[in-house]
Parts: structure tokens; sequence; C-alpha cells
């Protein structure tokens, strides 16, 4: 064994996380003993404790935050209680391994350290700019609270793993870590796991085009500029020659539907809810364009979007607005419109659907990105760079 380490989330269940099972499979693979303690999900990973080839993981029941930030501060609360309570049960650890959001898991690090453990902090979000992105409150007492905890954590960790360049660039600057305590694990998915299923036509509802957003649904999302891309698709451009599907769960779920009716979009659009691999599998497999409508923002800018390298590693081609990390990540396999423009956005969907040729052409770049320079295969090699440093 090459020790004992202990990965904790809390922004979602395990295996679900996808980076952080691929984590924790990749540190099994490597002879790590694998411990991950997370929240239990709501209709799948609900055993309070259970073995997954061969990694523990130790779920606890968590209630989302509603209403706003205070909301966050009783989940977020709930969450650290039954974080320390797990760790302790699990006992000694050779290396804890922290994932944001929250800010706060290293407190439970901190515990772990003064028994001898080493601290790994897995960056998944820049919290500041999140909460700047998702509540309009500006620089507030809360938002200082955030920039501090982050501070923190910087400091208590002897390792930072960022999602890509940007992040790392913060890690180094704002978190004062040294370039070598700074390791770029992108959140790449494993391309065998994405392959192409026979189309389904009937998953387009009678429309010779399918549309498909795959991802959370939040206030920085961008769900609620799609919708009203489609209506200006629709109104803008007559076009009603597409049937567009919207998977996953969030916040805002039950508020983009409630949009999507006032904007008349009801025959046209679809909410499925987070669903089944094999059944998104199938969606992806019968899309003849995804979106990415995440708008410009403090966050998105300098974040890598899942659902980008996921569309990639289906070979569908993608329409985003112009952020640098989304173009970072797709390149050439997207379209880019100007900054939450949504008539340029429904423009080149439009252009899409109409160029069946471009969409090969652009699916086949993806796919070759995710399979070679952003594969999951090399930020697997950053991983355990990053566990070795650690000591």
């Amino acid at each position: 064994m090459a020790g004992k380490a202990l990965i904790l989330v809390e922004n979602l269940s395990v295996p679900f996380d996808r980076r952080v099972w691929q984590e924790s499979t990749t540190l099994r693979d490597a002879g790590w003993d694998v411990h991950v303690i997370c929240p239990r999900g709501t209709t799948r990973d609900t055993e309070p404790h259970v073995e997954i080839e061969g990694v523990n993981i130790h779920r606890y029941p968590l209630r989302a935050a509603t209403g706003g930030p205070l909301g966050y501060v009783q989940e977020y609360g709930t969450a650290l209680w039954h974080t320390l309570r797990l760790a302790r049960r699990i006992g000694p650890v050779d290396v804890v391994h922290a994932c944001n959001p929250p800010d706060l898991l290293f407190l439970v690090a901190l515990m772990l350290k003064r028994r001898g453990a080493r601290f790994v902090f897995d960056q998944h979000d820049l919290v500041p700019e999140l909460y700047l992105s998702r509540f309009d409150r500006g620089e507030d007492f809360l938002y200082r609270a955030v920039c501090r905890l982050e501070r923190l954590t910087y400091r208590a960790a002897d390792v930072v793993i960022a999602t890509n360049e940007s992040y790392r660039d913060v890690a180094i600057t704002r978190g004062g870590k040294r370039p070598e305590e700074v390791f770029v694990v992108r959140s790449a998915p494993t391309v065998e796991r994405f392959h192409q299923v026979p189309v389904e036509e009937a998953l387009k509802r009678g429309k010779p085009h399918l549309l498909c957003y795959l991802g959370v649904m939040g206030p920085q999302d961008g769900v609620d500029y799609a919708l009203r891309a489609l209506a200006r698709l629709r109104d803008e451009q007559g076009r009603t020659d597409w049937h567009a599907v919207f998977v996953g769960g969030g916040d805002t779920f039950q508020d983009m539907i409630a949009l999507s009716h006032r904007l008349g979009l009801s025959d046209l659009v679809e909410f499925t809810g987070r669903i089944p691999d094999e059944d998104l599998l199938r969606h992806l497999s019968a899309a003849d364009v995804c979106l990415a409508p995440d708008p410009l923002n403090p966050l998105n800018d300098v974040s890598t979007m899942n659902k980008i390298m996921e569309y990639m590693a289906m070979s569908r081609p993608i329409v985003s607005f112009d952020l640098r990390e989304a173009r970072v990540s797709a390149g050439e396999a997207a379209l880019y419109a100007p900054p939450n423009d949504e008539s340029q956005f429904a423009k080149l969907v439009g252009r899409l659907l109409d160029d069946p040729d471009e969409r090969h052409r652009m699916g086949e770049i993806g796919r070759a990105r995710v399979s070679g320079p952003l594969s999951w295969e090399r930020s697997r090699i950053a991983l355990l760079a990053a566990y070795k440093a650690v000591g």
C-alpha cells in the first residue's frame, strides 16, 4: 500500500461525482487505501457506507441549501459536523484530500494533520468568484469571509490541485503557493465511458434536429440564457425544426421549467432531471448540437466546464459563449458567441444545424482533444505526481 488516503467532498455524492471517482480509482490502482466522505444522494448513492471496487465510501445525510447565502451557512455547517464525525471514525490517515466548495474542509484537514497527515487541497471552484457570480451582493462581509477561508485553506495545504492553468495562477498569486506545490489535474472524462449508441429518432420528438444541454442548473450556469436563445432561434430565425432536452438538476431546476413556459417553449423543450449514464449516452448520441450557455462572470471565465469535456468525448459540436477557459478546453470543437449575447448564440446554433459536415468536423476535433492533450491519462499522471510531492 502507498498509504491511506481520505478524500472529502461536499458538493456531490460519490461515485456520481465523476472527477472524485476517477481520482479515487486512480489512487486505488496506485496502491492507496482510499476512503471517501461525501453526502448521500437522493435517488442514488444512498447507502451510509459502501465499498465499491475497493474504495470505501462513507456518506452522511445533507439537505441542499435554500434561501440565499444563509442557507449555505446551515448546509455547510451540517456537512462539516458530519465530516468531522466520520473522519474520527475512520481514524489516522497519511493524506487528507479535501475538495471544495466549501473552503471549510481545511478544519478537518488541520485535525488530521495533527495526527501526522499531509493535506492536498483539490480546488474545484474559486469560492470568492463563485460568491460574486451567484449572489448579487457585491464584496460584502460574507464575500470577505469566504476570501479569508480561502486564504486559510491555501495556508494549511501542503499541495494544491488545480483544475486548469487559470486556477493554478490564482493558487500561486493569490494563495501564495510555490509553483512546485501546485499541480493541474483537469476534470477530463475517461473516454471509454463515453461511446456512441444507435440514434433514437424518437428522442427528437418528430423534429429533424436535437439540441442538448447537460449539467447543473444553478444561478450561474446559464440555463436561462440558453432558453432565451432558443426563443430567439424560434422568433428571430423562424426555426422550429428542433427539439431541445435539458439534462440535469439543481437549485434553479423548477425556475427554468417555469421560464420555458413563459417563453412559450413548452412544446419545444424537455427537462429530464438527472438520468442514468445509459440514458445520457442515448441523448448525447442523438444530439446534433450541444449547448454551453455559461454566461461571462468572474467564475465562469476561468473555470473548466465539465459539460464541454463530456460533449467532446461524445464527438458533439458545441455552441458556447466566448469564455477564456471554454476556448482552452474546446478549441475548434466549439463556435463562440460574444459573451451573454443570446441572439448571436441562437444564430450559431442555426448555422450548425444547417451544416452537417461542419458538425462532424468539430465533433472529431473534440474527441481527439479529450483523447489526447486533455485526456484523463495526463491528469492521472499529474495526480500521482501531486501525491508524490506531498511526501
